[in-house]
């Protein structure tokens, strides 16, 4: 039987660590929820989890090269079509139309056009075949694809997940053997342009106002000088108070339980996590992550020149730019902002969006050596 045959191709390191972090995250949702009006949540996670594992097992056994062929621009034009609709019809949840209700079901567009846009990417970089990109005829391209759902997020707006693009991005070229004076003049670019947003958050704060949605600005506020007002910087020094009251070992949950942290069962998960667990929960947890990310480029390594090194690459970046942005946002380390922490935050669609990704690597995985599809498709 070919689907049992498949199915013992299966990487039993990724599924473990995949399972461990959704157990972590339903512990720290109920942790979040207990005792409060939200309680119960956790059995929603767990119930979310075991449903979410058939359309994983599916994409897990569909050959990936179909996804990263021709059939990936289709995918990317329905994921632009989703995020065209939010603008039109989407739902407004505080100040944001992030969201799409189909009778009593929400989701977020934004999760799949990440998938949609990295397997668009994937497909254009292949066709290289491991030579080096040219501006005109590849980086161009590319930088349309990445533009424009970047800029549908950031009108929603949803200046975290747009950013997860740019992550995605970086990490894709890199691997596509972008070259290292392009790369360079990248980042330098990116530098640049965080560089000039700080001096003209400084010196001409109106001009860049225009520019700029007031929340935003006063997050940056918030975090460049939190004294400056106390209540722009509630969030971001609740968090720091909680997770330092965690100590070595775990504390009592004070700070998050008595409801000093918005939203603590979604994007300030990691708050629960440093509060009730402490530094050992919180280390026990960036292992997890690492051992994940590090699983998954030992496949795409075992791919190379295939589109699903691409692939892989490409969720393996959106997973690290998503921890490190979530985490250093509850430490001080950056501005808050809306994004969720893979796999331990609760959200319908982004533990969808993070399974079917974890299924496209199991794919890529199982099929790593069948040949019988040539490795430049379309």
């Amino acid at each position: 039987m070919i689907i049992i045959e498949k199915l013992r191709k299966l990487d039993g390191a990724l599924l473990l660590l995949m399972f461990g972090l959704i157990t972590v995250g339903t512990l720290a949702i109920y942790e979040a929820t207990h005792g409060t009006n939200l309680e119960g949540l956790h059995r929603s996670n767990m119930a979310y989890a075991a449903v979410f594992l058939l359309p994983m097992l599916i994409v897990a056994l569909f050959n990936y090269r179909l996804l990263t062929g021709y059939f990936a621009y289709a995918l990317y034009g329905i994921g632009i079509l989703l995020l065209l609709s939010v603008q039109l019809f989407g739902e407004n949840l505080n100040g944001a139309a992030r969201w799409l209700s189909i009778g009593p079901i929400q989701f977020q567009p934004s999760e799949l056009a990440k998938l949609s846009t990295i397997l668009l990417i994937a497909h254009l970089l292949q066709r290289r075949g491991g030579e080096k990109l040219r501006i005109m005829k590849d980086l161009l391209p590319i930088g349309i694809v990445f533009l424009i759902p970047f800029f549908f997020v950031y009108k929603q707006p949803d200046l975290g997940t747009a950013l997860v693009f740019a992550g995605i991005l970086l990490g894709m070229l890199w691997i596509g053997n972008i070259g290292y004076g392009l790369m360079l003049s990248l980042v330098v670019a990116s530098v640049s342009v965080v560089v000039g947003l700080l001096w003209m958050f400084n010196a001409h704060y109106d001009e860049l106002a225009r520019f700029i949605q007031p929340h935003q600005l006063a997050r940056i506020q918030a975090f460049l000088d939190p004294a400056s007002d106390p209540d722009k910087s509630w969030h971001a020094m609740n968090a720091l108070t909680a997770i330092g009251g965690g100590g070595m070992l775990g504390g009592s949950g004070f700070f998050s339980s008595q409801g000093f942290i918005p939203y603590v069962y979604s994007d300030s998960i990691y708050v629960i996590v440093g509060e009730r667990y402490g530094f050992i929960g919180s280390a026990l947890l960036l292992m997890l992550f690492f051992l994940l990310v590090y699983r998954m480029v030992l496949i795409a390594m075992d791919n190379r020149k295939d589109a699903g090194a691409y692939v892989v690459v490409g969720i393996a970046s959106m997973f690290t730019f998503q921890i490190f942005v979530n985490i250093g946002m509850h430490i001080g380390l950056l501005p808050l902002t809306g994004i969720s922490l893979p796999f331990i935050s609760y959200g319908g669609s982004s533990l969808l969006l993070s399974m079917i990704a974890i299924g496209i690597v199991l794919s890529v995985k199982i099929h790593r050596s069948d040949r019988s599809h040539s490795q430049r498709i379309g």
